[in-house]
């Protein structure tokens, strides 16, 4: 059968990337990791002296964007794709909690949104796609078949997060990671440019206290329901 459009929006650290991943590989689909290619861009905006004592230049960053080349590709020694920006893999690069501090005041921007949202639109026009982000749902693929909000208690994001970080070996606080996450929730939500939020056809998925294989399980029984064979 043809193959459908999946939508899984949601707050940070909520395992949004790992769920899309495992569905995608499950189902045979792509992957696309929205997220990352904010966190590129931000990435980008940091090396380049962009971001100078908390401030943010936003018109030098919009005249950069036609000179960022992101994409998602496999290196020979992971299991999914990877981020490349401008021809270089800064998948663990973008990951660190310097990046998540700017992350969601450069994803606030009108023009940076508007250029993303063109490509992440091009990678899904043929269906066989999971994505997720912010706004896949509401904005990206406002007519996905299946669309998840995922959802989580804060302090268990948090222990999450931090055990993600201290696993790559960075010295973190957990107390920091906590704050990062609440004032990107609110930074997420409250924005002007495509805020984060449940679409009414949405299915919400608290995964507090659910673990990965159940997870994966639940949405491949979602995807069933839609009549697509898996």
């Amino acid at each position: 059968m043809q193959k459908i459009t999946i939508a899984i929006d949601g707050h940070s650290s909520c395992g949004k990337s790992t769920l899309a991943k495992d569905l995608a590989r499950e189902l045979n689909y792509v992957y696309v990791d929205s997220g990352a290619m904010y966190r590129a861009v931000t990435y980008y905006a940091i090396q380049n002296g962009l971001i100078s004592n908390g401030d943010l230049d936003q018109i030098a960053l919009i005249n950069a964007l036609n000179d960022l080349n992101i994409t998602f590709q496999k290196s020979a020694d992971a299991v999914h794709p990877e981020v490349f920006l401008n021809g270089q893999n800064v998948e663990s690069k973008i990951r660190g909690l310097e990046v998540s501090n700017y992350v969601s005041t450069v994803a606030a921007i009108q023009e940076v949104r508007e250029f993303l949202v063109e490509q992440q639109r091009q990678m899904g026009e043929n269906g066989g796609v999971v994505m997720d982000g912010r706004d896949i749902g509401s904005v990206v693929f406002p007519n996905a078949e299946l669309k998840i909000f995922l959802t989580a208690d804060t302090d268990i994001r948090a222990e999450r997060r931090f055990k993600e970080l201290t696993g790559k070996g960075e010295d973190v606080d957990l107390q920091a990671i906590k704050e990062n996450l609440i004032k990107r929730d609110h930074l997420d939500t409250t924005r002007k440019e495509s805020p984060l939020k449940q679409t009414e056809d949405a299915v919400v998925i608290d995964n507090t206290h659910l673990s990965k294989a159940e997870q994966l399980l639940l949405l491949k029984q979602l995807v069933a329901d839609r009549s697509v064979t898996i």
